[in-house]
């Protein structure tokens, strides 16, 4: 079985050359960069709105963790299947199913007022949510120079963050000032314009550019074995799996009761660092995206500086005896706020370490990693403040939430081995193939030479 590695998009001279990008291409791309916004509003929504959702449902924090987990863990579940799909039927039509499944679950959620409706309705966002980002990808790929790939992969990204800044601000505000059901039909009614939209406009390639040949055979188990015995698909996925977890758990639920309840913030504070987050993950973007366009074969230490910075940022909060200051509170939402493009560059090595008509489920599978960790915090973190009596609007608590929290340093650790594992078979299998990654401190040494 062909390994298919290529260890970086500078050296794969299976693409398709590329002219420069046309207008054509950049009107593609903004709308893939509007679904993936919408889809960003989508899955962080209940995040402003917990304690709103908490009452309209009747539930405790372990349901209202629930929620986030269903939603993750359905998105996570389809990245396999919808990358298979893209393969073979191409992003446009993935990504207009995904924005009208979405309209779907947003509308359920604006007339519902049982639980399960709303686990319903978080179970069509997830689905929805699920096609999106790799369709996107697709689309760059498909429309852009691979050298361009990796960055413009980055600026999709932190421009979809500024997503959080709707759920966060204005949504909440809707919510207050006309209701639960006008904010959340209004959002469904937008996701409706946009699929029609994208249908109508976006094209899965350039006139004249051939899609890649799919080769007859194998099966989808087999294809998927084929993609997952690459190591450079599986330290996608544990790159993807270890960077995102921390910012995804603040901006998909628990940050706003954190920040309010918790820590003791006014609610517009609270509401600024939110922001600041997405501000502080577009520069976090350029600048790992830049790194890793440069330094294709040191892309594991972007990685891994991320997982570092975001541990001893949530390690100085927790050491404090009462209410952190605010300083050290935006530390921590900034730090978690490179999780996001840290996890792209997980993306990334399943993208060049695979052949062209596997690059959909390489991603796809990547992808699902950082939604399974951030599953799994979610879980955690609500188990452990319904175990500390802390898991109700009313008795949310500082001590509750920072216990909840160090749950985090599992999943790091996990991460962390399981990226140290992959890189070391990847750069043997690179070293068979001629690519030599000599160790750092060669590096380093060669560098203070030429000082």
């Amino acid at each position: 079985m062909s390994t298919g590695i290529a260890p970086t998009s500078a050296t794969r001279t299976d693409r398709p050359t590329h002219p420069r990008p046309s207008t054509r291409a950049w009107l593609v791309w903004s709308f893939g960069v509007l679904a993936y916004i919408l889809a960003i509003v989508s899955r962080s929504s209940l995040s402003a709105v917990a304690a709103e959702t908490s009452d309209r449902f009747g539930v405790t924090a372990a349901t209202l963790s629930t929620f986030a987990v269903l939603q993750l863990g359905v998105y996570g579940a389809m990245q396999i299947p919808v990358g298979l799909i893209l393969d073979r039927i191409g992003p446009r039509r993935v990504l207009t199913v995904g924005l009208l499944v979405m309209a779907l679950g947003q509308g359920l959620l604006a007339v519902t007022e049982s639980v399960p409706g709303a686990f319903a309705a978080r179970f069509l966002v997830g689905a929805g949510d699920a096609t999106i980002f790799v369709s996107v990808v697709r689309l760059i790929i498909a429309w852009f120079p691979p050298r361009q790939a990796p960055l413009l992969t980055q600026v999709t990204g932190l421009i979809a963050q500024f997503g959080q800044i709707v759920s966060v601000i204005p949504l909440l505000a809707l919510v207050h000032s006309r209701g639960w059901t006008f904010a959340f039909l209004g959002l469904a009614l937008v996701l409706l314009l946009v699929a029609i939209a994208v249908g109508a406009s976006v094209r899965d390639h350039p006139p004249h550019h051939e899609a890649p040949v799919l080769p007859a055979g194998p099966r989808v188990v087999q294809r998927v074995r084929e993609v997952w015995s690459n190591p450079g698909t599986r330290l996608g996925f544990w790159a993807h799996f270890v960077t995102p977890h921390g910012g995804n758990v603040i901006a998909l639920l628990w940050g706003f009761p954190y920040l309010t309840a918790g820590e003791g913030l006014p609610i517009g504070q609270a509401q600024a660092l939110l922001s600041i987050q997405v501000v502080a993950g577009a520069v976090f973007g350029l600048l790992i995206g830049r790194f890793a366009g440069r330094h294709p074969l040191r892309r594991s230490w972007a990685v891994l500086a991320v997982v570092g910075i975001q541990a001893v940022a949530l390690a100085v909060v927790v050491a404090n005896p009462g209410p952190a200051p605010v300083w050290q509170l935006l530390i921590l939402v900034m730090c978690f706020a490179a999780g996001g493009p840290g996890s792209l560059v997980g993306l990334d090595f399943a993208r060049t370490s695979n052949p062209p008509h596997l690059t959909s489920s390489a991603t796809g599978m990547a992808n699902s990693a950082g939604f399974l960790a951030s599953l799994l915090a979610l879980l955690m973190i609500g188990a452990l403040l319904d175990v500390q009596n802390a898991g109700t609007p009313d008795t949310y608590s500082l001590e509750g939430f920072r216990i909840a929290f160090c749950s985090l340093y599992l999943l790091w650790l996990v991460g962390v081995v399981g990226v140290l594992h992959n890189r070391r078979r990847l750069r043997r299998v690179m070293a068979e193939n001629g690519v030599h990654v000599p160790p750092l401190r060669e590096v380093v040494n060669r560098y203070q030479r030429r000082r």
